[in-house]
C-alpha cells in the first residue's frame, strides 16, 4: 500500500490561505498538572481492536503515539488560520482532534459503522469504516455555539476531509488542518498551537494523545481514547467543563483553577 505521506495535500480546498504569523510566544504553565504524561494509560493512540487504518507502517492515516520532547527552537512562518470572523471575535479558539476523540475508524468491516468512506491507496480504493463516538453530534453543536472550532488532525486529508464532511454537516468547524500542518518532531506529529495565529491565552486543545499537544500542555483538555464502547459518556462529561471555560479571559488561569485539588 501507498506510504501516506505527511506532506499530502489538504484536499477539497479547505485550507485557509497562509498569512504572516507573529513569532511564537511561550505560554505560561506549560508544565502544569493538566499535562497528562505520554505514558499514561488510556491516552495516546494505542492499538485498535478493529484494525486501525492509521496503525500500520507505511499505511498510517493518523499519527503514531510516540512520545516526544518539545523543541525550544520554533521558526516563525505563515499562520495556519485566517483572521477570525466577526462572529468569532473574542471567542476562545478550541482545536479538536478527530480520531479516537470524535470517531474511530478501521479498514476492517464494522457492522454498525456510521459512515463508510472510500480512500484510494496506490490506485486501489479501500473502504474505511467509521464509528461516531456517542453524543458527538450534541457535543459539536454545543461547541459551535460557544467557541471558534478548528479541526486539527494528524490524519491525512484524503481520509479525514470526507469523514469530516459527513460528521460536521452543521459546519461547526471554521477550518480543517491535517497532517501536513503538524510539526514532525522526534517521530511524532505535534500540533503546534503557536502557529495558528491565535492568542495562546485564548486557545484550547482537545485531544486523546498527549504527544499531540506536548508543546502546549497548559492549553490541553485531555480526552479519553475511544474505540467502540457505545456506553461512553466522555463527551457529555466534558461539556460543563468546556461551557465554564468558554467565558475565560485566560485559559491558563481558568484551567489552573479547574485542576486545583
Amino acid at each position: 500500500r501507498e506510504a501516506l505521506s505527511p506532506h499530502a495535500g489538504h484536499g477539497g480546498g479547505r485550507c485557509p490561505p497562509p498569512r504572516p504569523c507573529h513569532p511564537p510566544v511561550t505560554q505560561p504553565g506549560a508544565g502544569g498538572p493538566l499535562a497528562v504524561p505520554p505514558s499514561a494509560p488510556g491516552r495516546g493512540e494505542g492499538s485498535s481492536p478493529r484494525g486501525d487504518p492509521r496503525g500500520r507502517e507505511g499505511t498510517s492515516l493518523g499519527h503514531p503515539g510516540v512520545t516526544a520532547v518539545p523543541s525550544r527552537l520554533q521558526i516563525p512562518g505563515p499562520c495556519l488560520l485566517p483572521e477570525a470572523t466577526q462572529q468569532d471575535q473574542g471567542r476562545i479558539c478550541v482545536v479538536i482532534d478527530l480520531d479516537e476523540t470524535l470517531v474511530h475508524s478501521s479498514f476492517k468491516p464494522i457492522s454498525n459503522a456510521d459512515f463508510v468512506v472510500p480512500v484510494e491507496i496506490e490506485g486501489t480504493t479501500h473502504q474505511v469504516y467509521v464509528l461516531k463516538r456517542p453524543f458527538v453530534d450534541e457535543f459539536l453543536r454545543r461547541m459551535g455555539e460557544l467557541f471558534e472550532c478548528v479541526l486539527f488532525t494528524a490524519s491525512l486529508a484524503k481520509y479525514a476531509d470526507p469523514v469530516t464532511d459527513l460528521l460536521d454537516q452543521r459546519g461547526v468547524f471554521r477550518a480543517r488542518l491535517f497532517r501536513e500542518s503538524c510539526v514532525f518532531h522526534q517521530g511524532c506529529y505535534v500540533k503546534d498551537l503557536s502557529l495558528l495565529g491565535r492568542d495562546l491565552h485564548k486557545t484550547l486543545i482537545l485531544d486523546n494523545s498527549p504527544a499531540s499537544y506536548i508543546f502546549h500542555p497548559g492549553n490541553a483538555v485531555p480526552v479519553q481514547s475511544w474505540f467502540d464502547d457505545m456506553g461512553d459518556t466522555e463527551l457529555l462529561t466534558l461539556l460543563p467543563i468546556l461551557e465554564e471555560l468558554s467565558g475565560a479571559e485566560d485559559v491558563y488561569a481558568s484551567l489552573g483553577q479547574l485542576r486545583a485539588p
